[in-house]
C-alpha cells in the first residue's frame, strides 16, 4: 500500500520513532511497564497544570467515546441529570450515552458554526435547579470550532455543578488551565494532539469526585473508580492493557516534551491551520467558522463555487499524491474537512494546497 499522511482529527500521522516503540512485546504484569502507566499519569497531570493533591489520572481501554461514556456513566448518579451543551456530532453522541444508559438529562443546542452562549447555559441551570453536572466538547470537530469553555465553566462553577469537558482533539495541543477551570473531569485520547496511536482514553479527575463516584458505575469494563483504585496502587491496568500503544503514547510525550510542550505544538497547529485557511482562500473556497471561533485541529471548507465534485474524486486524487483528507460531517452544507495535527507541517500544507489546485484546474 502506498504511504499517506493524514491530515484528521486522529488517528495521525505519527514520528518514525513513535511507530519503532510498537516493536517491544512488553508484559501487563512486569514492574518495568507498571512504570511506564505511572510515568504517563504523571505528565499528562503536569499537562493539565493540576498537582496529585487535587486531580489524579485514568487509563481507559478504547477510543475516545469509550472514555467519555465512561465518566457520564460512572460519575453521575441516579438521581441526578446531566445537561449537555451540543454544537455538533459529539455533543449529540454524549445524548446517545445518556439515553442507551438511562441517564437523566437534558441538551441545549447551537448552531454547529456558533459558539455555545454561556448565558443561555446560566439561565437553563438557574431555570433547572436539578441538574447537577453540565458537559461540553472543546474542540467539536465536526466543524472544527473551538468552544469557549472557560466562560462556560464560569457559570457552571459559580453554581456549583460538576464540570466534563470532552476534550478529545485539543488536549495537548491546545493548553487548558484544567485546576483553574474548575473542570472536574477532562477526556481526550491516545491518538490525539499528543500524537500516539489509537487504543485507549485518558481522564484527568477532580480526585474527591471520583472517589464519590464508586458505586454509580452502570458497566463493568467501563468503571471509572474500579479502574482508577486499581491503576492508582502500582500502575497496573484492570483488564488486559494495549501495552504497544501505551508504549508509543509514553514515546510520544517525551517527544512532545522535546518539541517544546504544549505552546510549541499548539503554535505549529495553529501556524497550519492560518496558512491552510489563506491558501484556500485564494482558491475560493471559505472556511465554515468565522476565524475567531475557528480552532487548530481540523477545518471545515465550502466547495467552491462553480466546481462539480464528488467528495470521492477529491479524495481519491489526493491520496494517491500522498494526502489523506476527511469529508464533510454538517448536514446543512456541502463541504470537506482537512486536519492540521499530527507530524505535520508547512510545507506539507503549501503541498497539499498545490494538489488541491490541480485538481481543480481538471474538474469543471
Amino acid at each position: 500500500m502506498k504511504d499517506y499522511k493524514l491530515l484528521t482529527p486522529g488517528p495521525l500521522t505519527t514520528t518514525a520513532t513513535v511507530k519503532q516503540e510498537m516493536l517491544f512485546d512488553h508484559c501487563t504484569w512486569d514492574d518495568d511497564y507498571k512504570k511506564i502507566t505511572l510515568k504517563i499519569r504523571d505528565q499528562l497531570l503536569e499537562l493539565a497544570h493540576v498537582r496529585a493533591e487535587q486531580y489524579t489520572v485514568v487509563l481507559m481501554q478504547g477510543s475516545g467515546t469509550f472514555g467519555v461514556e465512561s465518566v457520564i456513566t460512572s460519575v453521575i448518579g441516579e438521581n441526578e441529570k446531566l445537561l449537555i451543551v451540543a454544537n455538533g456530532a459529539y455533543g449529540k453522541r454524549m445524548k446517545d450515552i445518556c439515553e442507551h444508559a438511562r441517564i437523566n438529562h437534558e441538551i441545549i443546542e447551537f448552531a454547529e458554526n456558533e459558539n455555545p452562549s454561556a448565558v443561555a447555559v446560566a439561565e437553563k441551570l438557574d431555570e433547572e435547579k436539578e441538574i447537577t453536572h453540565v458537559a461540553i466538547v472543546h474542540s467539536e470537530t465536526t466543524s472544527g470550532i473551538l468552544n469557549d469553555i472557560e466562560s462556560v465553566a464560569k457559570v457552571v462553577k459559580e453554581r456549583n455543578k460538576v464540570f466534563i469537558v470532552d476534550a478529545m482533539s485539543s488536549f495537548g495541543g491546545v493548553d487548558i488551565e484544567v485546576g483553574k477551570l474548575g473542570i472536574d473531569f477532562i477526556i481526550s485520547s491516545a491518538n490525539k494532539c499528543i500524537q500516539g496511536v489509537p487504543g485507549f482514553s485518558f481522564v484527568i479527575a477532580n480526585k474527591n469526585l471520583l472517589l464519590a463516584s464508586r458505586g454509580k458505575a452502570r458497566s463493568l469494563s467501563l468503571d471509572l473508580y474500579d479502574q482508577w483504585e486499581t491503576m492508582d496502587k502500582d500502575g497496573k491496568w484492570r483488564f488486559t492493557s494495549p501495552t504497544h500503544v501505551v508504549l508509543a503514547f509514553s514515546k510520544a510525550l517525551d517527544e512532545m516534551l522535546e518539541e517544546g510542550g504544549i505552546a510549541a505544538r499548539s503554535k505549529r497547529y495553529y501556524d497550519n491551520n492560518r496558512l491552510l485557511i489563506e491558501k484556500m482562500a485564494e482558491m475560493g473556497m471559505k472556511s465554515y467558522v468565522d476565524l475567531a471561533y475557528q480552532g487548530p485541529i481540523i477545518t471545515t471548507f465550502y466547495y467552491p463555487e462553480g466546481k462539480e465534485f464528488a467528495f470521492s474524486e477529491m479524495y481519491d486524487y489526493i491520496k494517491a499524491r500522498g494526502y489523506a483528507i476527511y469529508p464533510g460531517k454538517l448536514t446543512t452544507a456541502q463541504t470537506f474537512r482537512i486536519g492540521n495535527i499530527g507530524e505535520i507541517y508547512e510545507a506539507d500544507i503549501l503541498n497539499l494546497c498545490s494538489i488541491i489546485k490541480d485538481f481543480l484546474a481538471e474538474v469543471a
